[in-house]
């Protein structure tokens, strides 16, 4: 093995274009980014990025906002959710295993806001103004933020895929109109 095959990174960019990882990038962004950060990630120049952005944007892959200082891009939240909705149904899991899964989220949301008290991954960040709390309760306390607000999409998604089971499943024959 030479020394590229061994660092992912560099195998992705002697196997890609430019174009393809930035829209590699683009299609894996969770939060709005600017064209900088993308071009960053992707390894490529602004100018080439700026225009593979737009042309996302122009294919409704991407969404624009100018209201800041600086442009962002960031997804279609529905089509990325559809499509994680999908993928869930074409798993291989059955209907009752996501049922388990959406249950042992929840639990672990209720869980959370029994030991602090609070009701959002908002108001546990706010408890961090606490000063008899150590660096490391801090930290912990963040990470807990983050991870809810992760499971608070995933529990949408998750109940989104069990309420549309029976929609999502793929399909090789046209629906019939009488069904």
């Amino acid at each position: 093995m030479t020394g590229d095959e061994s660092n992912p990174k560099g195998l992705m960019e002697r196997q890609t274009t430019g174009e393809d990882r930035v829209r590699m990038t683009a299609r894996q962004l969770s939060e709005p980014r600017t064209a900088n950060w993308v071009a960053s990630e992707a390894d490529w120049s602004h100018e080439p990025t700026k225009r593979v952005l737009e042309r996302l944007v122009d294919d409704g892959i991407l969404h624009r906002d100018e209201s800041g200082t600086h442009t962002t891009y960031y997804p279609d939240y529905r089509r990325q959710a559809m499509q994680e909705a999908m993928r869930l149904r074409d798993s291989g899991h059955t209907v009752e295993e996501l049922t388990d899964r959406l249950a042992e989220m929840k639990t672990q949301i209720r869980d959370w806001e029994d030991e602090f008290g609070v009701k959002s991954p908002n108001q546990l960040r706010g408890t961090l103004a606490d000063e008899s709390l150590d660096a490391d309760e801090e930290d912990r306390r963040r990470e807990i933020a983050r991870e809810w607000e992760h499971l608070q999409r995933r529990i949408r998604i998750v109940g989104f895929a069990i309420r549309e089971w029976d929609f999502l499943a793929p399909t090789t024959e046209p629906a019939e109109a009488n069904s």
